[in-house]
């Protein structure tokens, strides 16, 4: 066996002990590694230093370098999703569905975690701390591949997560960082002992992963989100709005790419839009009449995610063209409608097939964080399983439980005993 093989079979020997771990101890390690991780800030900033160093001298991209640092702000940003963690109630063993099916005997749908999940993501070293701190809250082992440019930092991080939670009593095997592309490639194989993969990057990268295992996968596809600007909208709110979507931090999959403005309140707020845009640097695209109108260059791909201080410009006539492109180019990621009527309101979060639809605020708000869900693994685009910011519930399964009392199945075909089928409320 190879050693990813023989660390994945550690792995899935780590997860069956999670599964019965308490809350208690879980909670406990996870304050144990906050303040790990806040104790070794300098071996962590050093390392990330290297990294930051070193993609420089390749020209890495300045959306990935801003993804890629690791200061004391993201710190303490990782350290409070911890402690935000902690607070949240524990997934597992909560009874979802109770039914009698006759008397003595009784069944119980109960949640479980999932086993062993491999998640693939991209160059931020903060969402190796996520991961790892909401796969033990769930009782899931995990296997970690961070971008290659980062390292020195997720070296770094792992060995402290890693360490700091077998010291409190998590079982040995429990989180594996690999570091290769052949370790991806051989760990896509490994469907015996893997139960989910959860890859992190655009549309091509999960197809690519969908393609190369048998194991699930829940595919966290590109960022191309929508904010269409209603006839009706709040022209300040709106502005504000739309000025928070696209700059509060832009290298990110929730930030809004494409602004969609219905005709008829084109001229009370495009001027304003456009100023406040160029501002703030942003690079505008245009459809046809927006780029002649004003001097911009013409947008060449609509489903497009910029990362960076780049936007694109639509005027649409009315809210089902803006539903129909949102459909149609976006990446059923997030997606809001600003609107001061409720039935537009409505209509849009019903007709946009996204996993996030939201009115009157900033596509940002897409977070697992920001949620309550303590953090998040990836924003699923997926219908299956789990949909949107990914947080605890989206890493736990469930088990049927049925408690019986001598019950046969031969009494109930040859009538002697007939089902009940009495549901309970949870």
């Amino acid at each position: 066996m190879s050693e990813l093989s023989i660390n994945a079979q550690k792995a899935k020997d780590a997860s069956r002990v999670l599964a019965c771990t308490s809350a208690e101890l879980k909670n406990a390690a996870l304050e144990s590694i906050a303040k790990a991780l806040i104790a070794g800030k300098d071996e962590i900033f050093e390392a990330n230093h290297k990294d930051l160093t070193k993609a420089e001298e390749s020209g890495l991209a300045t959306p990935l370098l801003k993804r890629l640092k690791f200061d004391e702000t993201k710190l303490n940003d990782v350290t409070a999703g911890i402690r935000s963690l902690i607070g949240l109630e524990d997934p597992l063993g909560k009874v979802t569905m109770h039914t009698t099916l006759d008397d003595g005997l009784e069944l119980y749908r109960v949640t479980c975690p999932i086993g062993v999940i491999g998640v693939i993501f991209e160059s931020r070293p903060d969402a190796l701390v996520q991961i790892a701190s909401l796969c033990l809250k769930s009782g899931n082992s995990v296997f970690l591949k961070g971008g290659s440019e980062a390292m020195n930092t997720n070296s770094v991080l792992a060995k402290i997560i890693y360490e700091t939670g077998v010291e409190s009593g998590l079982p040995e095997g429990w989180l594996h960082l690999i570091t290769s592309r052949a370790d991806v490639t051989e760990m896509l194989g490994l469907n015996d002992y893997i139960d989910l993969i959860i890859p992190r990057g655009s549309n091509e990268f999960v197809q690519y992963i969908m393609k190369n295992t048998t194991i699930s996968v829940l595919g966290h596809a590109d960022g191309v989100c929508h904010t269409y600007v209603s006839e009706d909208a709040d022209v300040d709110e709106a502005l504000k709005i739309l000025i928070d979507a696209k700059t509060q931090y832009v290298s990110v999959c929730n930030a809004t790419e494409t602004v969609l403005i219905d005709r008829k309140i084109k001229d009370k707020i495009l001027p304003k839009l456009f100023e406040a845009y160029k501002e703030r640097n942003v690079v505008m695209f245009g459809d046809e009449e927006i780029s002649k109108e004003y001097g911009i260059d013409q947008v060449t791909e609509w489903h497009h995610e910029y990362l960076d201080y780049m936007v694109s410009l639509k005027i649409v006539d009315g809210i089902d063209e803006a539903i129909a492109h949102i459909n149609k180019y976006g990446s059923g990621h997030t997606d809001a409608i600003l609107t001061t009527d409720k039935e537009k309101a409505d209509k849009f979060t019903l007709s946009v097939d996204s996993g996030c639809c939201f009115v009157n605020c900033s596509t940002r708000f897409s977070d697992g964080f920001r949620f309550g869900f303590g953090a998040e693994v990836g924003v699923s685009t997926s219908k299956l399983h789990a949909r949107g910011p990914v947080g605890l519930e989206g890493l736990v399964s469930y088990k049927y439980k049925l408690i019986g009392s001598g019950n046969i199945v031969a009494d109930y075909a040859s009538n002697k005993c007939t089902f009940k089928h009495i549901h309970h409320k949870i």
